[in-house]
């Protein structure tokens, strides 16, 4: 069985685990969650990133450093992971959903000045597939209208928007390293934030509500209480794992690329004859490799392609179903305008394997049996 997706291991990181243990500090903010801090902040050029226990609970974060409340709205992409729209429902926000792009499933810049309205307090961009969203059009929305941006970047690390990396752009980025990522801890993600002034409610939200960061660095006598908060300091374990992985990052990427661009010169002869679309990267932007989708005529071919390619041991998956169809959806938020394409897309949407390792010979076999099965 080729698989859809295998956790990215270069063999360093069980050296780094190792090491971790007999250094006797397994909690957080030890040596390796300091390494994989500064690497972050030198490869986006942010001024502060802090690892996190997951991507969801650095978007948590993001929403308190928002100072989102009950009553306020936050608009984002129907088609995104559950997380995105959680971390605000949690502080009471309403979920403001807006219409995507079906060139690269982003939301939809155009149409988020329509979802604006005096209780609107966030913008929430997700960089699907690590192809980013039109952040100068949506920055200067933000900008002009007095709200925050935080970016859903969760799949895009090593991906940027006209020079700028992703995560970096916004006022407050996301990143995962889940196990599906690119770069993986397992379980675990970071916060990027880009006003200096506001590390420090960050680390205070992030070690539970107090100013322990402070004392660690020697600033102060005494650590207490100061604020609301709660424990999103992964452990050195997953940390030393994800050092190995940030040690090793151009190599996986590297991997991933090859897959792609083979996927893509050997898919686009069945795209000409207009059985399939692939995706097209937009000049301006640069992809990580993170995903290889394409799109079917609709979904009842969709699940007769995935049927016949899981019979030639190939795991091929759909993705998100619309928030906004989904029970929560529909009692925590809205859909502003039309659903032209968010339902549409996501029902032709089918991903294909792409992991580091995967080989070109893996591929090339993908390829050929979705041929066969359009020559059928």
């Amino acid at each position: 069985m080729i698989h859809f997706n295998v956790p990215p291991c270069t063999g360093s990181e069980m050296i780094y685990i190792k090491e971790a243990v007999l250094n006797h500090k397994l909690c957080g903010d030890g040596e390796f969650t300091k390494k994989c801090s500064a690497f972050l902040q030198e490869m986006t050029k942010s001024p502060k990133v802090l690892l996190t226990t997951s991507c969801t609970h650095a978007t948590e974060m993001a929403a308190l450093l928002c100072d989102i409340k009950e009553g306020d709205e936050v608009i984002m992409p129907s088609y995104t992971f559950v997380s995105t729209a959680d971390a605000f429902v949690l502080r009471g926000a309403k979920v403001i959903f807006v219409d995507i792009r079906p060139d690269t499933m982003n939301i939809d810049e155009t149409l988020i000045e329509n979802a604006i309205t005096e209780k609107t307090k966030a913008i929430v961009p997700v960089h699907y597939a690590g192809v980013a969203c039109e952040m100068d059009t949506i920055m200067e929305l933000a900008a002009r209208h007095g709200i925050s941006v935080v970016e859903d970047a969760a799949q895009g690390i090593m991906a940027s928007y006209k020079g700028k990396a992703l995560g970096a752009i916004g006022d407050f980025g996301c990143f995962s390293f889940h196990e599906t990522k690119n770069l993986s801890m397992g379980e675990g993600g970071a916060l990027l934030i880009k006003d200096p002034a506001m590390t420090e409610k960050a680390e205070i939200i992030r070690e539970k509500g107090t100013n322990r960061s402070k004392f660690f660095r020697g600033q102060i006598d005494k650590y207490t209480w100061v604020d609301v908060g709660s424990s999103y300091l992964p452990s050195e374990l997953n940390a030393a794992y994800l050092w190995g992985q940030l040690e090793n990052a151009e190599k996986i990427f590297n991997s991933r690329m090859a897959a792609w661009n083979c996927y893509h010169e050997v898919l686009k002869e069945l795209e000409k004859q207009g059985k399939i679309e692939i995706p097209h990267i937009p000049e301006h932007c640069s992809h990580n490799a993170h995903m290889f989708w394409m799109k079917v005529k609709d979904v009842t071919e969709r699940s007769a392609l995935i049927a016949y390619l899981r019979q030639k041991d190939i795991n091929a998956v759909f993705h998100y179903i619309p928030l906004h169809t989904a029970p929560a959806g529909i009692r925590f938020g809205t859909f502003a305008g039309e659903d032209k394409y968010t339902t549409k897309e996501s029902e032709r949407l089918l991903r294909l394997p792409l992991w580091y390792g995967l080989t070109i010979g893996e591929v090339e076999y993908i390829c050929r049996e979705i041929k066969r099965f359009y020559d059928r």
